[in-house]
């Protein structure tokens, strides 16, 4: 499946990531990558497209591609080595190993929890070569 990060969306009151299949008069259609049930959102939803977020650090904002990349790196390509369901302070600790500047002030628990859990999703479909590819995009522009 060839899918960029400017595909998958996650949206508020609803678990997981989904893939962006296409846009409708009053919002979008999108396919759940957890059970690839189809669902229509509507445009009032708070949708965040994947390649749009960026995590605060003590010197910039880091677009969450590059997070994702550090946990592969981290991860040899493997599922994270902790739990999106761990404490807070074990939850920290892994994202404090990944990186060391992030402004703990600006990024919460939950935060690092949604960051874990869509990777892991990304991870167990297939996707994180998504990462790579848009980067390959980029430079041929």
């Amino acid at each position: 499946m060839d899918l960029t990060l400017d595909k998958i969306l996650a949206i508020s009151q609803k678990p997981g990531l989904y893939r962006l299949l296409t846009q409708t008069r009053s919002g979008l259609l999108a396919e759940s990558l957890i059970d690839g049930k189809k669902i229509s959102v509507n445009i009032r939803n708070n949708i965040s497209i994947l390649s749009e977020i960026a995590i605060y650090t003590l010197t910039e904002e880091l677009p969450l591609q590059e997070v994702f990349k550090k946990m592969r790196d981290k991860e040899s390509g493997e599922p994270t080595s902790i739990s999106h369901k761990s404490s807070r302070d074990e939850l920290e600790e892994y994202f404090f190993s990944i990186l060391p500047d992030y402004d703990e002030d600006r990024v919460y628990a939950s935060d690092i929890k949604k960051i874990i859990q869509w990777y892991n999703i990304l991870q167990s479909k297939g996707l994180l070569s998504a990462l790579d590819s848009e980067e390959d995009q980029t430079e041929e522009e």
